[in-house]
């Protein structure tokens, strides 16, 4: 078998230019949700379909995890991250070009399955660093994707208020050409080992990686509940700023989700606990951070507080991003031959929690308001917890 040749570790400029791509990859998937009742009527789609946006958005990110992301352990990761790239851009510039629902609707799965490329990304970031390192480069990566999250919505909210839905498609697809001419320039290749596997057999192992790999298990439960919480939250606070308590209007309401966006700082500081050991640690600490965050929203709803909801928010998405950051590290430290697979198989689980996570908030606030959103979210990381402390995982070094 032949090895590649060692790859240096990489530079801090490389890790920030990942960094910054896995962001900018991430927000594609979420910039047509705020807009749904703009596009709808301009492409001609019934009222009562709109939201199939969103869903073919979603389908297509988990068939690009399972599809596209499992063969980073067969194909060179850079080459695979540019051609994801490009297929990307022309879905975005066919978005924005669209003008039948049917092309918008296939348009918007396609770019579910080419955003994660930065699902490619953020492992590579981690094969590139030397091990006493992983969890600070990983929690940079993170801090990256999770404000490319957290931007997304009112960076399409406000540009579609000023320039209209299709500049932000067309103003993505620019981003994506650039992001693509930085990458090719500057992010290192690797051509993994995998002495000739197939892409049949790589999918066909994913079954059997999820049974006998215990710690991925237990990591995927503890993130989709923590993430299940975070998908809720944010589905359900603009209905409720948008309500009778608040009043906020639109650019409000995206406003409001940059102060979500503070909760990125704590992804470098969760990479340093994992590299000191601190992972089971952290991951308690993350837990009882989403629910005390949840428990604070109703005092902000008692109170009518802005100011103490979005303290609230910002603690919430710190503990989701603690518990995402020294999960990965974590699964990461498990076997670099199948570190694709994992991190397909980990992202998979933690993305359909947050799907039925959004669509749960939905029913529960239109059913009985807040209170039922703030219990459930709340809820989830009690019982993330509770599985921990049974694993013996609690206060663990």
């Amino acid at each position: 078998m032949n090895m590649p040749p060692p790859v240096p570790p990489p530079s801090g400029l490389v890790i920030r230019l990942i960094a910054c791509a896995a962001g900018m990859v991430v927000a594609n998937i979420y910039y047509a949700q705020p807009l749904i009742a703009l596009i709808g009527p301009d492409i001609g789609l019934p009222a009562a379909w709109q939201g199939s946006v969103v869903m073919l958005t979603q389908l297509g990110y988990g068939f690009g995890m399972i599809g596209l992301v499992s063969l980073a352990d067969i194909v060179e990761n850079r080459r695979l991250v540019l051609v994801s790239l490009a297929c990307l851009c022309v879905a975005l510039l066919g978005s924005a070009l669209a003008s039948s629902a049917v092309v918008f609707l296939a348009m918007a799965f396609v770019v579910g399955v080419f955003a994660t490329a930065t699902q490619v990304l953020v492992p590579l970031a981690s094969h590139l660093s030397a091990e006493r390192d992983r969890g600070r480069v990983v929690g940079t990566v993170m801090g990256g994707l999770i404000g490319g999250i957290m931007l997304a919505r009112p960076f399409s909210s406000i540009l579609a208020a000023h320039a209209g839905w299709h500049a932000v498609f067309v103003v993505s697809c620019g981003m994506m050409l650039v992001l693509m001419v930085a990458l090719a320039r500057k992010l290192p290749r690797r051509q993994p080992v995998h002495d000739g596997l197939t892409y049949a057999h790589i999918l066909g192992s994913l079954g059997g990686l999820l049974a006998h790999t215990p710690l991925l298990r237990r990591r995927a439960f503890y993130q989709g509940a923590a993430f299940a919480a975070f998908n809720m939250f944010w589905t359900a606070v603009p209905l409720l700023l948008a309500g009778p308590s608040f009043r906020l209007g639109q650019t409000g309401i995206a406003l409001f989700a940059l102060a979500g966006a503070g909760g990125a700082l704590a992804a470098p500081v969760a990479g340093r606990l994992a590299d000191r050991g601190l992972t089971d640690r952290a991951t308690t600490g993350a837990m009882l951070m989403i629910a005390g965050a949840f428990a604070a929203t109703g005092l902000a709803l008692a109170w009518q507080s802005l100011l103490l909801l979005a303290l609230a928010a910002i603690v919430l998405d710190a503990g989701v991003q603690t518990n995402q950051v020294v999960s990965m590290r974590a699964i990461y430290m498990l076997r670099p031959e199948v570190r694709g697979r994992l991190n397909a198989l980990f992202m998979t689980i933690v993305f359909l929690s947050g799907a039925a996570g959004s669509v749960s908030a939905a029913a529960l606030f239109h059913g009985a308001g807040w209170a039922d959103v703030a219990v459930a979210g709340g809820g989830l990381a009690m019982v993330a917890l509770a599985r921990q402390i049974i694993a013996g995982e609690t206060f663990r070094r």
